[in-house]
């Protein structure tokens, strides 16, 4: 007898046997990821500034210690410590009526040697007229003439001793011998100074404008020669001495909490020869400190940069681009097919986020700036173009 549910299910257990079979057919094949996508950019081309980079520290332009010319008793102080003063500001009194009385005194000797010349100069004058009518001898008339000469001596000492006690008095009124800023008393009113050597009473400090000194090594030095002849061939200079009146070099300084070079100064000293113990010369730049309160100040710690030369085209690349290896500083640059291409570089100065490049790189390549850790050398990427200006600050 036929079994109903035999006939329902055969044809379903034909069917999944036919699919299984077939299924098991099917073969298993390997699809490729996409490439990886990375960011490109072409190198800016731009006139860049080629700049020598320097560690300095500033020093004043004027120092002054003031201390006490002549012994005697500090009676009156005329400055407020930590301010500025003007040359010729009296800053100290020393007790002035010693050095008035001895004045007085040698002016006194002047007046009565003023008085004896003039005796011998009647006495003189005398002898002249008897001379000529034999009434005197030759002897006497000398003795006269002697006394005169003498008498003018004597008026010579003594003036130059007014002269000195005038000296010693102008020294009690002790004045700023440049302006600047002054420091504290070093002696407190009523003490005795200058008794056996002359007393340290202040001391002033210049700080406009302000020096900074800093040192060149032999290859830079070498590089900034060159670039000095350059220009004196640009303007026509036949000597060193007509270059160095003539040619402005330009310097800029920064401080330890500033960004970049914000003072403009100028290169004004190098010494005349290489210190063969360092391999160093010393140069100094001079910077206009007019700023109140006065930014610079001696002693401070500051980041130079001298200017060389100029590159009329320089290619710059985002600073991100840069790899580094045991082999160097590469770029990685993609061809027409989108292929990666290790490429060698030779850097050059920062400027703002993006660096230059002096070897390795041209002005048509195309540069992965952003992925770098995606891309290989020899495989392909997919390029999308960074929408960042390329012009570099």
């Amino acid at each position: 007898m036929l079994n109903i549910k035999n006939v329902l299910y055969t044809p379903l257990l034909i069917s999944f046997f036919a699919l299984f079979l077939s299924a098991c057919e099917q073969k298993n094949e390997y699809i490729a990821p996409p490439p990886p996508e990375v960011t490109v950019s072409k190198p800016a081309v731009q006139s860049v500034t080629n700049y020598l980079e320097f560690t300095g520290t500033t020093h004043s332009v004027g120092f002054a210690e003031i201390k006490a010319r002549v012994p005697g008793t500090l009676i009156s102080m005329h400055f407020v410590p930590g301010t500025h003063v003007e040359k010729g500001t009296l800053l100290f009194v020393i007790e002035p009526e010693p050095y008035q009385a001895t004045l007085a005194a040698a002016q006194a000797d002047l007046v009565s040697a003023q008085a004896e010349l003039n005796r011998a100069e009647a006495e003189l004058k005398r002898a002249n007229k008897l001379i000529k009518k034999h009434n005197i001898s030759v002897a006497d008339h000398l003795k006269r003439k002697t006394e005169r000469d003498v008498a003018k001596a004597v008026i010579g000492v003594k003036k130059s001793k007014v002269l000195s006690a005038k000296i010693q008095l102008s020294y009690t009124q002790v004045t700023a011998p440049i302006s600047g800023r002054v420091s504290r008393n070093m002696i407190d009113i009523g003490n005795l100074v200058g008794e056996e050597e002359a007393t340290l009473l202040t001391s002033i400090t210049q700080y406009s404008p302000m020096y900074t000194y800093f040192h060149l090594n032999e290859r830079d030095l070498l590089s900034f020669m060159a670039m000095r002849n350059k220009e004196a061939e640009k303007k026509g200079h036949n000597s060193d001495k007509e270059s160095d009146k003539q040619l402005n070099i330009p310097l800029f300084m920064g401080l330890a909490d500033e960004e970049g070079y914000p003072h403009e100064g100028t290169l004004d000293f190098g010494e005349s020869k290489i210190n063969t113990a360092t391999g160093t010369i010393e140069l100094r730049g001079v910077f206009a400190n007019t700023q109140k309160p006065s930014r610079l100040v001696p002693g401070l710690f500051t980041r130079l940069r001298l200017p060389i030369d100029t590159i009329a085209d320089a290619l710059l690349i985002d600073e991100r681009a840069i790899g580094s290896d045991q082999g160097g500083r590469y770029l990685l640059i993609i061809d027409k097919e989108n292929k990666v291409e290790k490429r060698p570089i030779t850097i050059g100065q920062r400027i703002e986020h993006r660096i230059v490049i002096k070897k390795g790189l041209k002005a048509s390549d195309t540069v992965i700036i952003n992925g770098l850790q995606r891309a290989r050398p020899g495989s392909i990427v997919n390029p999308q173009t960074a929408t960042e200006p390329t012009t570099a600050g």
